[in-house]
């Protein structure tokens, strides 16, 4: 019996490929890796980042060794806290290379273009004028287009380099012949100019505009459309900029500043009024209010104290806060943001993978096309030129730059949109699935509501005490106790009193099941379930509790039942409005809790949700989510907590509440880092636009090439019009994907349009 080898571990390295121009070149790097045994990879044209997947036993400079045997230029990623500063001196320098080989190609190139084109600024021996400028641009200005075009020649391959290389080669070629052996070198030449391609008398005519226009416009379109690229990953450069380079530490020597790298878990440190907390931390002394707008979208500061979490990232507004790390480097939140948002724009969509393909074998079809059309024209005894100036058309104008750029220039736009406004994507395929989305699977405790006790309301009867003074002394009794219960009347007694000290309290006594008892200011103060004969106002208050599946809690003053507190989870301010929203986008909403069947059905009706599955076990919501996969839903499941993983792991798509625990934001595909339900409803808008925005670049890019294409093999259109066409095409495609950059949530956020009952800024259950 032979024993079955166990299969290698896969691991994933990412690989910085360098010189990759188009889709075909995108092409040929994931060929020449996936000839490597077990490897895959993903190679993405607008961040220049190849995802491999490979064995263990595969070592990374197998991968980039590969890379660079295809003819690009591979690296390793740097080390992470050099990797921001490398990636900006990179950017930096190669757009100032980019710019120097521009406007000197400009300056050469427009005095040809003027006089070729106007015949009254034809002057004597203008053309040799016109050749000794060509020249340089032809050589230089193409020279990166001719050098990677050698080398895919190496490779048996071709690119978009490989046609505009010949393009530039063959006008300038033609153009020489003529001056020196054509007849066209002689004094006194005068060439007519038009943009549609027509023959001339002999050898007289030269295409040196053609030879300049093809760099010109295409070196013009790569800087714009570099420009726009980089602007695609602002959002991803803005999350990397939060992390902080040194932090303050408060220990038994003092305060003293080290490099962040050097912060460990559990060590204090400073965060004075202003300044950007270092790490994720709990406050242990101090009071303020921190902006998260950049790290989770929230736009309203938070206001925190001692015990209250921090994230990393966030700006401390008001006063001095000491804070205990609780995670360093990559285990922070804003690391975890940053990840899943680099991971999502490594990723690629099916219709990216489908424009992949066809560029593959794109330019070869061009070639092949290109010399059809020369020896075709020259077969039915048309003019040379004629036949060259369609050749050099087809080779010019069949670029598949647009067709590489087409998704991922939207998709880092989208995903660094979304990481602004806290929705996390893990990949394109996520945002496909939104798209298609018609069923979402909400949870209760944590993701409809706020997951913690909270007072929701106060009954009083009327008389000296008064409210204000009952909840004072209710909440006297109960900070001695350790109950959820006695706990949220506490913190509603700090919030609604006045600010000092509370009461001291006497006499103290906790008896299980019942409640607390103690002695404040002289009075005998019992908090606890309600028992016995209750006045009118408090009994009617008891049976809207219970009714609302809150938890009645009776305060008695001397042994006189003075008020009613219902206790119970709240809805979260923008669930209303997000349910309704959902709704108004064609998805049915569906509520599947553990809890009791009286809450549950509570929620329910203050939301408008018809289906309500209570008890349900994490084994049940899978089950209900397969059920409803099988009826042919296609299912989103929304969850916070543990039991809610196997439900977000069976789903069409799962989506983490970003507060929630850790199993269920790694089962997750999407992740809701502002824990608001609310945020959802623009996750889902934004997918739309966002595959509509691909669609739109897709069908552009190939709705391009059939139209052009036909026009220059028929000779209807000038290798300068073609080159100006190509490079506007890219362009254009990057320029719409930049439009989701600025895309805004409609509506405007704690507007209570049908808000079902209010009560400090929150959906109370009733």
């Amino acid at each position: 019996m032979t024993a079955v080898e166990p299969a290698a571990e896969l691991v994933v390295t990412d690989i910085t490929v360098g010189g990759m121009t188009c889709a075909a070149c995108v092409r040929r790097v994931e060929k020449k890796l996936g000839k490597l045994a077990g490897v895959t990879a993903s190679v993405n044209l607008a961040t220049g980042l190849a995802r491999v997947s490979h064995p263990a036993d595969v070592a990374p400079e197998s991968l980039v060794a590969a890379v660079e045997q295809a003819g690009y230029q591979a690296a390793l990623p740097v080390r992470e806290d050099d990797e921001e500063s490398a990636a900006a001196d990179g950017e930096e320098a190669e757009s100032r290379r980019e710019r120097e080989r521009l406007t000197v190609t400009a300056l050469l190139a427009v005095p040809v273009l003027v006089l070729s084109m106007v015949p009254a600024l034809q002057f004597r021996d203008w053309q040799w004028l016109c050749f000794v400028l060509a020249a340089p641009v032809a050589v230089w200005s193409a020279w990166p287009f001719h050098v990677r075009a050698l080398r895919g020649l190496r490779h048996s391959t071709a690119t978009m380099d490989t046609l505009v290389s010949l393009g530039t080669v063959a006008s300038f070629t033609w153009s020489a012949y003529a001056l020196f052996l054509g007849g066209a070198g002689g004094p006194g030449m005068r060439m007519s100019f038009s943009l549609l391609p027509s023959a001339s008398d002999g050898g007289a005519h030269l295409y040196l505009e053609a030879a300049v226009s093809v760099p010109l416009f295409v070196l013009t379109g790569r800087f714009l459309e570099g420009r726009a690229r980089r602007g695609t990953g602002a959002a991803l450069r803005s999350l990397a900029q939060l992390a902080a380079k040194k932090v303050t530490v408060r220990d038994e020597l003092g305060e003293h500043s080290i490099p962040i790298e050097r912060l460990c878990v559990g060590q204090t440190f400073v965060v004075r009024p202003g300044e950007r907390v270092a790490t994720d931390g709990r406050v242990t002394r101090g009071t303020s209010a921190v902006d998260l707008s950049l790290v989770t979208g929230e736009s309203e500061p938070v206001e925190v104290g001692p015990g209250s979490a921090l994230v990393g990232g966030a700006v401390n507004a008001g006063g001095l806060l000491l804070v205990a790390a609780t995670a360093v480097g990559a285990d922070t939140r804003l690391a975890r943001i940053t990840r899943l948002v680099t991971e999502a724009q490594a990723g690629k969509a099916r219709a990216q993978r489908l424009a992949d393909a066809v560029a593959g074998v794109f330019v070869p079809v061009v070639l092949a096309l290109a010399v059809t059309v020369l020896g075709f024209w020259l077969g039915a005894g048309a003019d040379p030129q004629a036949a060259l100036t369609a050749c050099v058309a087809v080779l010019v104008v069949a670029c598949p730059c647009a067709l590489g750029l087409a998704t991922p220039t939207a998709l880092m736009a989208a995903t660094g949109r979304g990481a602004q406004l806290g929705v996390l994507v893990r990949g394109p395929q996520t945002l496909e699935a939104l798209q298609q989305v018609d069923t979402v699977v909400l949870d209760k405790t944590g993701t409809l509501t706020t997951g913690h006790m909270t007072v929701a309301r106060v009954t009083a009867l009327p008389g000296a005490l008064g409210q204000e003074t009952v909840v004072r002394l209710a909440g006297a009794v109960e900070q001695g106790s350790e109950h959820p219960i006695g706990q949220a009347v506490t913190a509603y007694a700090r919030r609604t009193g006045d600010a000092g000290p509370p009461p001291d309290v006497t006499d103290f006594a906790a008896v299980p099941g019942h409640g607390v008892s103690g002695r404040v200011d002289g009075l005998m103060i019992e908090v606890g379930a309600p028992d016995g004969r209750l006045p009118h106002e408090l009994a009617t208050a008891l049976t809207a509790a219970e009714a609302a599946a809150h938890t009645p809690v009776l305060v008695r003053v001397d042994g006189r039942a003075e008020a009613l507190i219902a206790v119970g989870d709240v809805l979260r301010p923008g669930s209303y409005r997000a349910v309704d929203r959902l709704r108004r986008l064609g998805i049915r909403p569906v509520l599947a809790t553990g809890d009791r069947a009286a809450p549950a059905e509570a929620v329910a009706a203050a939301l408008g949700i018809e289906e309500v599955h209570a008890r349900c076990t994490p084994e049940g919501k899978a089950a209900l989510v397969r059920e409803l996969r099988r009826g042919g839903a296609r299912v989103a499941v929304v969850g916070d907590g543990v039991n809610d993983a196997a439900a977000l792991a069976g789903a069409d798509l799962g989506i983490a509440m970003g507060g929630g625990a850790d199993v269920a934001i790694g089962a997750a595909d999407l992740t809701l880092a502002r824990g608001d339900i609310e945020v959802l409803v623009d996750a889902v808008r934004l997918a739309r636009r966002t595959l509509g925005t691909i669609r739109a670049n897709l069908a552009w890019a190939f709705g391009y090439n059939v139209v052009t294409v036909p026009l220059a093999m028929v000779g209807l259109l000038d290798p300068m019009v073609a080159a100006a066409a190509m490079s506007a095409s890219s362009v254009l495609v990057v320029a719409n994907s930049l439009r989701l950059r600025g895309w805004q949530p409609s509506g405007s956020r704690g507007r209570a349009h049908g808000t079902r009952g209010t009560r400090g800024g929150k959906a109370v259950v009733r």
